[in-house]
């Protein structure tokens, strides 16, 4: 094995850690986690894939721990890097659509109701059904004149999240590397 891959190796595992902790409610071991790996992933000049994927744990870890503000950052700067690159990829445009998504939420979730159908609307514009199930719910039901309070969003994105999250089976345990010494 060479270096460039003893590299990838080692973030995709303090990273996969970072995952144990999260599933484990503790998101500010796992910030730490999934931002050393984003540090080693660029200064290994890792493939981009890593650097989203870390970025979107960061989001996620983020978002449970209640830091909004935060996260509508990361997606405002997300979007404009999105906006810059216009590249016709689908894997760009579902990645674009998900990040839109995640605002809208984060929006609805701080009572910016316009702002968050905006968001959500640009991303399904972007993607084709079936694709962001959540965006369009959200979308319907305020088309429809339903409120979407804080317990009906959370309420949607679990039943998302039962589909498409990660779950505690599809670790890699082998792949896991411990960033301190301690009981996790």
């Amino acid at each position: 094995m060479n270096s460039t891959d003893k590299a990838h190796q080692l973030h995709l595992g303090i990273a996969e850690q970072g995952k144990v902790l999260a599933l484990a409610g503790r998101h500010a071991d796992a910030l730490q986690h999934y931002q050393e790996a984003l540090r080693m992933a660029v200064s290994s000049r890792a493939p981009e894939v890593f650097f989203r994927h870390y970025t979107q744990c960061v989001m996620e870890s983020l978002e449970l721990s209640g830091e909004l503000d935060s996260v509508l950052r990361y997606c405002n700067e997300a979007e404009a890097h999105y906006a810059r690159l216009d590249s016709p990829l689908p894997l760009v445009a579902r990645d674009r659509a998900e990040n839109l998504q995640r605002r809208g939420c984060i929006q609805l979730r701080q009572d910016q109701l316009a702002d968050a159908l905006d968001s959500l609307q640009q991303a399904i514009a972007l993607v084709q059904p079936p694709e962001l199930p959540l965006a369009r719910a959200l979308v319907g039901w305020a088309a429809r004149g339903l409120s979407i309070g804080e317990r009906q969003l959370r309420d949607a994105q679990q039943r998302q999240a039962a589909e498409e999250a990660l779950r505690a089976t599809e670790l890699s345990p082998e792949h896991i590397v411990h960033l301190f010494e301690g009981p996790y």
